[in-house]
């Protein structure tokens, strides 16, 4: 079984790079059928998500705009459960299409938080595209309308996710080792 360290901490192979990037394929298509002769903007929510929208864009056939913004819930390997908004939209969202693309999606309160500030900005049609769900840990009952694949409720690392600002870097999506 392939490993990697990241810091201090060991990590397990999850899911190889190629499954992802032929699940992020397939969610292009959908997203592309679903838009089909709309424009779309894809917000990404950073830094985790870079890697995923980056290669997710790719894979959608829409005339579409790209931007960012920047929250974070996390310290080390947890969530602190309070949500902290870093860095505004800088686009206008009124009456556009929106796909927020994010990384993982775990207990959800940042996404909650997402949706409410996001609906004042009064978009056509506001909806949530995620690498990662783990089911066991979301605590709402939102809907997501892509879903890359639901993993168990273990820390993640690799593809844009990160460990302390390390790990974002690799290929593959890895989890914490048992050992």
């Amino acid at each position: 079984m392939k490993k990697v360290v990241v810091k201090d901490l060991s990590f397990e192979i999850l899911i190889p790079g190629e499954e992802i990037k032929a699940r992020l394929a397939e969610i292009g298509r959908e997203v592309s059928a679903r838009f089909e002769g709309e424009e779309l903007v894809l917000l990404g929510v950073l830094n985790g998500s870079f890697i995923v929208l980056a290669d997710l864009a790719r894979e959608i056939d829409l005339p579409l705009s790209v931007e960012f913004l920047r929250i974070s819930s996390y310290t080390g390997t947890s969530t602190t459960g309070e949500v902290k908004s870093l860095l505004g939209l800088t686009g206008e969202l009124e009456d556009k299409h929106v796909l927020i693309v994010e990384d993982i999606v775990d207990t959800g309160i940042s996404m909650k938080y997402l949706l409410s500030e996001l609906s004042k900005h009064k978009p056509k049609s506001l909806q949530i595209a995620t690498l990662l769900f783990k089911k066991e840990a979301f605590r709402f009952n939102y809907a997501l309308d892509y879903v890359g694949f639901e993993i168990p409720n273990k820390f993640v690392v690799g593809y844009g996710l990160d460990y302390d600002g390390f790990g974002r870097n690799l290929p593959d999506l890895y989890q914490l080792s048992k050992t």
